[in-house]
C-alpha cells in the first residue's frame, strides 16, 4: 500500500509540474516577445541521473532593453543540440527574460508532454500497484 502512495504522489506532484509548464509555455505564446539569439557555447552538464555527461547549448540574445542575456535550455537530449554559432528564434517573458525558451515546438513541448507522461505513468504504476497489492 505504501508503494501505491508513493507512486501516486511522485505522480501527482509531476502532473501538476506539467501543467505549470504547460501554463507557462502558453504564456510565452500569447504574451512572450519573440527575438533572435546565437548559440555561443555548448557546455559540458553532468545529469544527476546518468554516468555520462551531455552537452547543452548556451543561447544569448538581448532584450527589448538591449541587455544581453544567456540562458541553456532544459530540453535536452538525442536531436536536441544546437550547434555554437547557429541563430534560433527565441522567445522570452517581458518581465523576466531569464525564463525563455526556443521557440520550436520540439523545445517549447518537449518538456512538458515529457513532465506530464511521467506523472501519468507514476500515477497509473499507482493505480496498478494499489488494486494488486
Amino acid at each position: 500500500m505504501m508503494g501505491a502512495l508513493v507512486c501516486s504522489v511522485v505522480g501527482g506532484l509531476l502532473l501538476w509540474a506539467g501543467l505549470y509548464d504547460a501554463a507557462r509555455v502558453r504564456r510565452l505564446r500569447r504574451h512572450g516577445i519573440r527575438t533572435t539569439g546565437r548559440v555561443v557555447d555548448n557546455v559540458r552538464v553532468q545529469e544527476p541521473r546518468s554516468s555520462s555527461p551531455s552537452w547543452a547549448p548556451v543561447i544569448a540574445f538581448a532584450d527589448q532593453h538591449g541587455y544581453r542575456v544567456e540562458f541553456t535550455p532544459s530540453m535536452r537530449g538525442a536531436g536536441m543540440g544546437l550547434p555554437t554559432g547557429r541563430e534560433v528564434a527565441v522567445v522570452y517573458l517581458p518581465h523576466n527574460p531569464q525564463v525563455a525558451r526556443v521557440f520550436t515546438r520540439r523545445h517549447m513541448t518537449g518538456p512538458v508532454l515529457f513532465i506530464v507522461a511521467m506523472g501519468l505513468l507514476f500515477l497509473g504504476l499507482g493505480v496498478v500497484i494499489g488494486v494488486t497489492g
